[in-house]
């Protein structure tokens, strides 16, 4: 995918009704992860997150989903995550944006 098409699906996905559960692998889907990753992921079988409603795809992203309101609170979370130094995380999303380490 290329920079504009990447830009179309995250709009697209930012005006459909956010969905707590399901928003970790739309995300990870618009970025190019084939669906046999997505089902993985889904399943447990290689997300590696220690946290509840949180998703990591290892040496790559670590998302977390949580309640407005608890941006603060959510970015220390992701920060002091045992699973987010082990498996080498490089960026962390929360549902209302995107920090890098």
């Amino acid at each position: 995918m290329n920079a504009i098409e990447i830009e179309e699906a995250i709009s697209d996905l930012a005006e459909l009704a956010f969905d707590r559960a399901g928003f970790p692998y739309a995300f990870l889907e618009v970025f190019g992860n084939k669906s046999t990753t997505i089902k993985r992921l889904k399943s447990g079988s290689i997300n590696t997150s220690d946290l509840d409603c949180g998703v990591l795809q290892r040496n790559n992203i670590h998302i977390l989903t949580f309640e407005e309101g608890s941006v603060s609170s959510a970015l220390q979370v992701l920060k002091s995550s045992p699973s987010t130094s082990k498996e080498k995380t490089k960026f962390f999303l929360e549902n209302h944006g995107m920090i890098l380490e």
